[in-house]
């Protein structure tokens, strides 16, 4: 059995989803909540925040692989430039514990869960309840995509291990 925390990084809010997947590649809901930063007093104690709420969650869940989301360019260079900073921050975070980081870029997420790269936040959520077998209750969006991600690298893991390749072959540059 692993444990992947899933990481949708957010300078106001992260996500964050906690699954299990066994060996025969079935995932299962374990947790899933956003943090949110917008209460501390300025943006330096958000990423504090954050930091913070991670080694919680890490403490309390105690995962063995993490995946997080690139991050997405926009038009407000910054608004990507906070984005940057959070997802850094939840990086040095996760592997301080010594845990292993994998990325992935949205398109591939929703394409992974989807079936295409464009889809819509509500396609991505309904994926999200059927793979889970979540009921129909409200999911958080960022709680939502950070599900997303760590099943995204559940289904990229099955894959490479079927094909007898090792998980590291997928990780990313960090």
């Amino acid at each position: 059995m692993t444990r992947i925390l899933g990481i949708d990084p957010g300078s106001q809010r992260t996500g964050v989803g906690v699954i299990d997947v066994d060996d025969a590649g079935r995932c299962t809901f374990v947790h899933c909540e956003a943090l949110v930063l917008l209460d501390a007093a300025d943006f330096p104690a958000r990423l504090g925040r954050l930091c913070e709420g991670l080694d919680a969650l890490i403490d309390a869940w105690a995962p063995n692989e993490v995946a997080i989301e690139t991050v997405f360019m926009d038009k407000n260079a910054t608004s990507a430039l906070k984005l940057g900073h959070a997802r850094g921050a939840a990086i040095a975070t996760v592997v301080r514990r010594q845990l292993s980081v994998h990325e992935y870029a949205p398109r591939l997420i929703k394409q992974s869960l989807v079936g295409g790269g464009a889809a819509e936040k509500a396609q991505v959520q309904h994926m999200v309840r059927l793979l889970l077998k979540l009921p129909d209750a409200k999911l958080q969006a960022d709680a939502a995509d950070a599900l997303a991600v760590a099943l995204t690298h559940a289904h990229m893991r099955a894959t490479a291990l079927r094909a007898g390749a090792s998980v590291a072959l997928l990780r990313r540059r960090r």
